[in-house]
């Protein structure tokens, strides 16, 4: 349950600290960084299956660059669900995903370790 929480406040922690590298990606609150970090993951798990699987053929021709893209549209329309998080167009929502997996990775290495 610690584990859960953990990285429910990590990532949380990620979106802000996105928020202020990205033009254009905005959170009003570390609270509602709290919501959007559930929102995103609930998408990722329902939604994002499915879209992933739908590109698969797509995913492979590009090496997996597909991914990124797909990550945008998430955080997109993530942030269509959640008052007080705003992402303003495709290009921050690109690099915000890029951003986001990459401070979200950097976060649990440095807290759970290898």
């Amino acid at each position: 349950m610690l584990y859960l929480l953990t990285n429910w406040f990590l990532s949380a922690l990620s979106i802000v600290i996105v928020a202020h590298l990205i033009p254009g990606f905005q959170v009003s609150s570390f609270g509602t960084a709290l919501i959007a970090a559930v929102v995103i993951g609930l998408i990722n798990a329902t939604i994002g299956i499915v879209v992933k699987l739908l590109t698969l053929p797509l995913t492979v021709l590009t090496f997996g660059l597909f991914l990124l893209v797909v990550n945008a549209l998430m955080l997109l329309f993530a942030s269509s669900l959640v008052s007080g998080f705003v992402v303003a167009g495709f290009l921050p929502a690109f690099l915000g995903a890029i951003v986001l997996s990459l401070v979200n990775t950097v976060l649990r290495q440095l807290v759970f370790g290898a």
